[in-house]
């Protein structure tokens, strides 16, 4: 028994086919099992080898799937023994072996599968090493243009959910301060307080990402249609990457294919969106800019403060917060963004424009190294479904 695994025999589609048909008639065959494996023996060497071995898979699951990578099971081997067929299956997140009853009886298990199957490798080594060097490798990556630009929406829905009104909420405020007794009043202060604290820091998060989802949507850009003299020279691709980005968004026609026409830096969404990069500077260096971040002026006569004109406990208080961080233009910055984006997209020629913007709404992407291919490898749904034995 100890080397079950390793006699198994190819089958023929007509012969899986005869298989099969006589297991629907010999319904009081035994139970079999399902045994799960996942890297125990990775999925790329047990694919391999069974390639090496019996040829290319010769599963019905493999000749009735999709022609594509949407599949919820890929691969997959069914191979003959005198105990019942095993049939090998490859998932999205585990491998299965589907055994006979018979084979469960003479007390093997997937701990024989594995020590078996993996003692053999040895003797395949060279037709391993083929099939392997045979498959195109693909690196999966997280595509970080709709990585920012998901977090700056759940930013938006998080603050949006606020329901800041600024007239009525100090409207309410002042009401609360004539009408209710101390502590309630300090309550109701505390609760605003910190709803606009909060609100303030989702603004402070999203004006410094907005930029950066700008950015990196010029980066990638490059990624995906720098010319191929700049793509295979990583010192010019770098250089590239480090210029000012102004310098960037202008040479995006030169530096890359499938631009239609050069980017016009004097357009009102060019200009918009290098001034929201300069705040964009000021906020995250932590520069001291007097006439953005001033809010009051006060005179003094030695230790005796004389206040220019009188504000109330809102102004003093969440007022100072909604002046210098300019809450209410946090969505019109986002429009800055999205119009900037679009002009860019609109130099494109058109069939490149539709296959970048696919590219920009998927989360997860793939590279393939040797060709500097950017591909959509999968759907954007992880899916599983387990199998039942009788």
């Amino acid at each position: 028994m100890e080397i079950f695994f390793l006699e198994l025999k190819d089958l023929s589609p007509k012969e899986i086919l005869e298989l099969l048909d006589k297991k629907k008639l010999n319904s009081s065959s035994k139970k079999g099992e399902i045994w799960e494996i996942t890297n125990e023996i990775k999925p790329i060497d047990l694919f391999c080898y069974l390639s090496a071995k019996y040829g290319d898979p010769n599963g019905i699951l493999t000749i009735l799937k999709n022609d594509d990578s949407d599949n919820l099971i890929h691969w997959d081997w069914m191979l003959d023994s005198p105990k019942g067929l095993v049939h090998i299956q490859g998932h999205n997140f585990r491998t299965e072996i589907h055994v006979s009853g018979e084979v469960i009886e003479s007390g093997l298990n997937k701990f024989d599968f594995i020590s078996q199957i993996k003692a053999d490798f040895k003797n395949y080594g060279q037709g391993i090493s083929i099939t392997k060097k045979s498959l195109e490798k693909w690196t999966e990556f997280i595509n970080p243009y709709y990585r920012i630009k998901s977090t700056i929406e759940q930013s938006f829905i998080k603050l949006n959910e606020l329901n800041l009104n600024l007239e009525q909420d100090r409207i309410d405020l002042k009401i609360t301060q004539n009408q209710l007794e101390f502590e309630e009043v300090k309550e109701r202060w505390t609760q605003t307080l910190q709803k606009y604290d909060f609100a303030v820091g989702q603004v402070f998060g999203l004006r410094a990402m907005l930029p950066v989802m700008a950015e990196s949507f010029v980066n990638f850009l490059l990624f995906i249609l720098a010319r191929p003299e700049i793509k295979s020279n990583d010192r010019l691709y770098q250089t590239t990457l480090r210029q000012p980005i102004d310098i960037r968004v202008q040479s995006l026609h030169l530096n890359c294919n499938g631009f239609s026409s050069s980017v016009d830096y004097t357009t009102e969404e060019c200009k918009k969106f290098h001034t929201l990069m300069n705040e964009r500077n000021d906020l995250l260096h932590g520069n001291v800019n007097i006439n953005k971040q001033a809010f009051g002026n006060v005179y003094f006569d030695k230790k005796m403060p004389i206040f220019d004109e009188y504000e109330d406990f809102w102004e003093k208080s969440i007022g100072v917060s909604i002046r210098t961080m300019n809450i209410e233009s946090i969505h019109g910055e986002y429009e800055v963004v999205k119009n900037f984006i679009s002009y860019i997209l609109s130099k494109l020629n058109e069939n490149i424009k539709e296959q970048i913007e696919h590219l920009l709404e998927t989360s997860r992407l793939g590279f393939n190294e040797e060709t500097k291919r950017v591909g959509i490898l999968f759907s954007p749904y992880l899916v599983d479904m387990r199998g039942f034995t009788k």
